[in-house]
């Protein structure tokens, strides 16, 4: 019910549409406006969105000074970085989707109970003296009476005759100095802790696991014991392991500043460290004559310059050092951690089953298919700056019960992907049909990547939408449904690749995949749009 006549805007929407599907085009008109929020937005996903970029910047100009080496070592490199990449994926996706939300709650409650601690001191001060203002007559005699016995004593009292006590109360001390501390000393924060103790202990044991493994794990990618290959992969994949630990702690620390909704220290750190990595490559490589031992080295000595910056400056703001043991979050994380493991798993088999069924169409048509694939899943950095800066402000929203927030933030990040996804929908488009050239002189590839341009192109507003939906519901601290929902999606998808492929060869698999993508959205839209879950606040009309 509206009061005083007044109807207040998430239920002038209910009751007007009656579904909270439709709370998605808030404001949609606003979705260009630089108001606090929007600018809130774009301060978090524009550093996050460059920091995303600069590691596949850094690796192309990697692998540029590897390719001078020669042919075999730049394959068995590329061999060695898809098993790293592949391992750390597992592990990397749940650390910091979950450390984000975490920490974004946890630091958005810690600022309110000061702040909730000194309006119940002054509550109770007021309350105190609005019963000294209702005072008997006989209570007002005798007080000044004992006024003026006070004065006669040799304490001295304000010349004004006021006897207003100067003191605080314990209570507003204790709750000035609290404020104090959290203004200038440092925060305490659990999830950042466990975050770092897991990050720690899951980097150690996929280096362990990476160097042991490593023979076994190339010659299940195809690489034979005979092979030219196998000795540089072996060199590389085992001395790029040894950053296994820098990259789990790395990326678990800007999960932490992710969610103090700081993107610009982990852009600063890694483009710090990609620009040491293309510094020392060429030393290391051709200088010292390492060859890929010299490329690994390189690029593990930037993973610990890039740890060893970030934590530095996590040190500066949180007390890493929690008082007790039991503070950490070991079953929280745990828990929420084999959730998104589930879906990441099955995130990748959908992508990875694609990439087999265009690969048994033939060579020709599998370099088209990586071709098409690497230009789609680039163009989703974009989006993923935009999902950080939504999961972000969610969450602290969220742990405010700021559900006005919650609704306006969700709209705008949604409503900022779907244009954004019609501006990658023209420049991908555009860019592929006329520069596909770049990537291959075959003309059999070409007239296949102009075959594929439309669903890359097309399927960019829907891609966008996924992502930041992702976002959105990591927020929300949604992840069994993410999950749950992933996985379901996934199933659907993988009967559509087997159909599609054999019907349609290298056409099914793109309309496979663009009903993969279209399932993915509809699936992150759905909690959201039918108010269920930790949206049904929409449902009720009113916020809770």
């Amino acid at each position: 019910m509206a009061e005083n006549g007044i109807m207040h805007p998430l239920e002038s929407k209910s009751s007007l549409w009656g579904m909270p599907a439709f709370v998605l085009f808030k404001d949609a008109r606003l979705v260009f406006k630089m108001d606090s929020l929007g600018l809130e937005i774009l301060r978090i996903a524009f550093p996050a969105a460059l920091a995303l970029a600069a590691d596949p910047i850094a690796s192309l100009i990697d692998t540029a000074f590897i390719g001078r080496i020669g042919p075999v070592e730049l394959a068995a490199v590329g061999v060695s970085i898809a098993i790293f990449n592949q391992a750390s994926r597992i592990t990397i996706f749940p650390l910091v989707s979950i450390t984000t939300s975490f920490v974004a709650e946890e630091d958005t409650l810690g600022k309110i109970s000061p702040e909730a601690a000194k309006c119940e001191d002054l509550e109770k001060s007021e309350h105190k003296n609005n019963e000294m203002k209702v005072l008997t007559p006989e209570d007002v005699v005798a007080e000044n009476l004992e006024n003026g016995a006070a004065r006669n004593t040799d304490t001295k009292e304000p010349e004004d005759g006021s006897s207003t006590n100067t003191c605080k109360p314990p209570s507003a001390i204790a709750s000035k100095t609290e404020n104090t501390e959290v203004r200038k000393g440092k925060r305490h924060i659990p999830s950042a802790s466990t975050a770092l103790i897991l990050g720690s202990m899951l980097g150690l044991l996929q280096a362990i696991f990476l160097v042991f493994g490593a023979k076994t794990l190339l010659g299940v990618m195809g690489v034979k014991p005979n092979s030219p290959m196998l000795n540089p992969a072996l060199k590389y994949l085992t001395l790029r392991s040894l950053g296994a630990p820098a990259v789990l702690l790395s990326l678990a620390m800007q999960g932490v500043f992710r969610g103090f909704k700081d993107t610009k220290t982990p852009l600063y750190a890694t483009v710090a460290g990609d620009l040491t990595n293309i510094i020392l490559d060429p030393i290391f490589i051709f200088t010292l004559r390492l060859g890929v031992s010299g490329a690994a080295i390189a690029h593990v000595l930037s993973q610990y310059l890039i740890t060893l910056i970030l934590l530095w400056r996590l040190m500066k703001q949180v007390n890493l050092l929690p008082p007790h043991i039991k503070d950490l979050q070991f079953g929280r994380f745990l828990k929420n951690g084999f959730l998104l493991l589930a879906r990441v798993i099955a995130v990748t088999f959908c992508v990875t089953l694609a990439a087999s069924m265009a690969a048994r169409l033939g060579s020709t048509p599998m370099a088209a298919f990586q071709i098409c694939l690497q230009v789609w899943m680039t163009s989703s950095l974009l989006a993923d700056g935009l999902a950080v800066a939504g999961q972000a402000i969610l969450a602290c929203a969220f742990a405010e019960k700021d559900y006005k927030k919650v609704t306006a933030a969700a709209s705008r990040v949604l409503q900022m992907s779907f244009v954004l996804g019609v501006g990658l929908a023209v420049v991908v488009g555009v860019g592929l049909y006329f520069g596909s050239g770049i990537f291959s002189k075959d003309a059999t590839v070409l007239h296949l990547i102009s075959i594929g341009v439309p669903f890359v192109a097309a399927t960019q507003p829907i891609n966008s939408l996924a992502f930041v939906c992702d976002g959105v519901n990591f927020g929300a601290s949604d992840f069994a449904f993410t999950a749950y929902s992933m996985v379901l999606v996934a199933g659907a998808s993988i009967a559509t690749l087997f159909l599609l492929s054999k019907s349609n060869g290298f056409i099914g698999i793109w309309v496979a995949l663009t009903i993969y993508m279209a399932l993915r959205a509809f699936a992150g839209i759905w909690r959201m749009g039918t108010g269920t879950g930790p949206w049904r606040f929409l449902r009720s009309g009113s916020m809770p």
